[in-house]
């Protein structure tokens, strides 16, 4: 099976992810935490980074990263498992973007991948049984 995903938002030129790149390592990821709905945590990206990032990725009025896609933060060098949303940047430290995602994620993708995967396995057997 292939992926049909296709990037959103902006890729990094080959220089840009260089540049950007070189601080992956000094990327800090907090501890997660949590309320009745979402698993929360945020990473701090190192200073100076910041001034490595291309400034179309800043909201011009906060000076603040934008709201990044997840192919864009990924690109960043940001890495994360499956299901993180950013959904904001802390203004008065512009360096740290917040995260979210809903509580229980991982463990509903792997019952819809189970799920997906018992419907294909039926619908080969059923294509199997009509071609007797």
């Amino acid at each position: 099976m292939y992926s049909t995903h296709t990037f959103q938002g902006r890729k990094l030129s080959e220089l840009e992810r260089s540049r950007v790149l070189e601080f992956q390592d000094s990327i800090h990821y907090s501890p997660r935490y949590s309320d009745d709905t979402h698993e929360y945590r945020h990473v701090m990206l190192p200073k100076a980074m910041l001034k490595v990032i291309p400034s179309d990725y800043f909201n011009g009025d906060t000076g603040t990263l934008r709201i990044l896609t997840e192919d864009e933060w990924r690109g960043l060098g940001i890495t994360q498992s499956l299901g993180w949303e950013h959904y904001e940047c802390h203004a008065p430290e512009p360096h740290i973007l917040l995260f979210k995602r809903p509580l229980n994620y991982e463990q509903e993708l792997r019952a819809a991948h189970a799920a997906a995967a018992a419907a294909s396995q039926q619908q080969q057997q059923q294509q199997q049984q009509v071609g007797r």
